[in-house]
């Protein structure tokens, strides 16, 4: 036999062997294998029909499966993603479900415009299914959106960072579309992150995906976060996304149910699509901020203040409020119906309104959206314009921020404006239980012009007015005194009775002025802060006694029964020296009727403010030295007259009445620090009153 038969021989052998294995694995074999074992084809021709049968077996045993690398160092950005970026785990309930109602976004817009007609599956229902398997410890999040091609999975789950949505916004651009369209203002996806938020909870990732465009192979994309992620083709892939997550047993938390519908109730309930949790609808209440005002019913407002606010009680009133420029804005703001709490009243409190970006949540207690004052205010805020940070959790501060906190401000305190004017009953009702935190607007604000437009929403009596519910506000004032009184006068006592009788305001009584009633301790501290309204300037009728007593020193007539000059020439001096350290200046006066004597400071309201709050701090000796107050005497009264006489007759019993005197003053004047004081120095007065008895 020659050398090469028996090579031939050998061959066939091989064959032989090779042929019986893969007669045991394979019942019917292919027409490669076949040929491979007919003897009617010469070695070369069955040796290549066997390796050909050979790459078809490895084809038909399972998909080929392909492994690549993460870019931009994504193992440590994957850390990030996991451990710094959101404040709270249960964001990535959001993040996903956020790029779910993107894909069906997606799907919507490119089956309506030019081409779509060949998208695959176009009559699906279009909705976001989350499933919870607790056994398993998996959460499935999944959309019939518009799916992911091999490259789209490589390019956006591949890369971090990378954001297909606004890869598919700026295509929309390009093909000149309005960005302002409905499609566009619905896809949220901003930073190409959200995705990666899954590796908080989980420590395997599974995404199983068919894109909508014709005859697409299903994928399944795997990681564990770990560098590298595989992608192999799977038949019976369903149309859109479907995204397995292996939870961490530490998160196991996110595989209940109820855990999950909390999450969808706290972020995701405005999602235009239906989130179907389990098999059923999660979120059942529109954005009712994005409807037409007048669509909307009185019952529905109702449920939605309670949802947003989680309170019992319903809006007082209610602003509706859209705007394209300078900002595009989709404000629901309630007014609530029931007073304040102790924790509102706080400034320690957080702000109602919560902040959305496309129906998603992005924080439900937003600090800068809203001033402080405005804390009572309940309700949503939805700007497509709002610059965010990378976790969609934090505002940036930028001009964008301020603009937007302005316009809002601007159009609640205008609304107020309104409703006092349209309902004046039921703004009345309202300024009793929230009149407080109008004021506190003014005092915190560092705008002249905020601070007017909120002072038109202040409420006075008035030394005109009848009742309570006769209050005046500084508009009126303004348009009811003449245009050359240059003042608009108010009076800080605790009511009515005390301000009517108050000595500051005899003079003006007699003039018959319009002055303002002032109840609350911190009226006269918002007027004095507001300064002047419009062109007037606010001034306590305190202030307006002791400048007008500085342009009538030089009086010597001071009516008919009165002192003579040359008897003040002496009392004075005695009175001075009688309280040195507790009074700068006595001087006459005849701005006084019933009453011997009044205090007067340079600005009472603050000096009122500084005994309340810091006198206390402060020895007594230097308390007077700040407040420098000045005693001013009535010469007609009959205290004063028969004070006088007093010095030269009983002098310690003088000393005892130019004390008690004083005293009363400084308690007329709202600034004793402690009444009770008053009780030693009367106790004494009187015993020696009655020694005659």
């Amino acid at each position: 036999m020659s050398v090469r038969a028996m090579g031939v021989l050998s061959q066939a052998c091989r064959l032989g062997r090779l042929a019986q294995v893969l007669r045991q694995s394979h019942r019917s074999a292919p027409a490669a294998f076949n040929i491979a074992l007919g003897s009617q084809h010469s070695p070369a021709v069955a040796a290549l029909s066997l390796r050909r049968f050979t790459t078809e077996t490895k084809q038909a045993s399972g998909p080929v499966v392909d492994k690549h690398e993460f870019q931009a160092e994504t193992r440590q950005l994957l850390d990030i993603v996991a451990r710094s970026l959101y404040s709270d785990h249960e964001v990535f309930v959001r993040e996903l479900i956020s790029n779910a109602s993107d894909a069906l976004e997606k799907f919507r817009y490119t089956s309506l415009s030019a081409g779509g007609e060949n998208m695959a599956g176009k009559d699906r229902p279009l909705e976001i299914r989350i499933t919870t398997d607790k056994p398993l410890m998996q959460l499935i999040i999944q959309d019939t959106g518009i799916g992911m091609t091999k490259e789209e999975l490589v390019s956006n789950l591949g890369t971090i960072a990378r954001s297909g949505s606004k890869k598919f916004l700026e295509q929309m651009k390009d093909n000149q579309q309005a960005a302002s369209s409905e499609a566009s203002s619905n896809i949220i996806g901003q930073f190409g992150v959200g995705f990666y938020s899954s590796f908080i909870v989980a420590n395997k990732v599974e995404v199983f995906t068919r894109a909508a465009t014709p005859n697409a192979p299903g994928l399944r994309w795997s990681t564990d976060g770990s560098g590298t992620y595989e992608i192999e083709e799977l038949p019976d892939v369903e149309l859109g996304t479907r995204i397995v997550l292996h939870l961490k047993t530490e998160c196991r938390e996110y595989a209940d149910e109820e855990r999950i519908k909390a999450v969808i109730k706290k972020y995701s309930n405005f999602v235009g699509s239906p989130i179907l949790l389990n098999g059923k609808q999660a979120n059942e209440i529109k954005p009712l901020w994005l409807l037409e005002p007048q669509s909307i019913s009185k019952e529905q407002h109702h449920d939605f203040y309670r949802f947003i606010s989680n309170s019992f009680d319903v809006p007082r009133f209610t602003l509706h409020y859209n705007a394209d420029v300078p900002l595009s804005i989709h404000a629901l703001l309630y007014f609530p119906e029931g007073k304040p709490g102790l924790f509102e009243m706080s400034r320690d409190g957080n702000t109602g309104v919560a902040l959305y970006t496309r129906k998603v949540l992005i924080q439900s207690k937003t600090e800068h959206l809203l001033p402080k004052w405005m804390r009572f205010v309940k309700g949503v805020v939805d700007s497509e314009d709002i610059p965010l940070n990378l976790s969609r959790e934090l505002l940036q501060n930028s001009s964008l921020i301020r603009k937007l906190s302005s316009v809002i401000s601007t159009r609640v305190i205008r609304f107020l404006q309104e409703r006092s004017k349209k309902q004046p009953e039921e703004y009345e009702a309202f300024y009793r239980d929230y009149g407080l935190f109008l004021k506190e607007g003014i005092v915190t604000s560092n705008d002249q012009t905020e601070k007017e437009e909120i002072a038109k929403l202040l409420r006075f009596e008035s030394s005109k007015s009848e009742t309570a519910s006769g209050r005046m506000s500084l508009e009126e004032y303004y348009n009811a005194v003449p245009q050359e009184q240059q003042n608009i006068y108010y009076l800080a006592a605790p009511n009515r009775v005390l301000a009517e009788s108050s000595p500051y305001y005899e003079s003006l009584k007699k003039r018959n002025e319009l002055v303002l009633f002032c109840y609350e301790p911190y009226d006269e501290v918002v007027l004095m802060q507001l300064g002047k309204f419009k062109s007037k300037k606010l001034v306590s009728v305190e202030k307006e006694m002791r400048e007008e007593s500085k342009e009538a020193t030089a009086t010597t007539d001071f009516g008919e029964g009165s002192l003579l000059r040359s008897e003040l020439d002496s009392l004075i001096p005695w009175l001075e020296e009688e309280l040195k350290g507790q009074v700068v200046k006595v001087k006459p006066t005849s701005r006084l009727d019933t009453h011997p004597c009044v205090i007067t400071v340079e600005e009472m309201a603050a000096a009122r403010h500084f005994i309340r709050t810091q006198s206390h701090q402060v020895p007594e000796q230097n308390r007077f030295a700040l407040l420098q107050p000045e005693l001013e005497i009535n010469p007609k009264h009959p205290i004063i007259k028969k004070l006088n006489k007093l010095r030269g007759s009983d002098k310690d019993l003088a000393q005892l009445i130019a004390k008690q005197l004083f005293a009363n003053a400084m308690v007329g004047a709202g600034l004793a620090e402690d009444p009770r004081m008053l009780l030693t120095n009367m106790n004494t007065l009187l015993s020696r009153a009655l020694e005659k008895y």
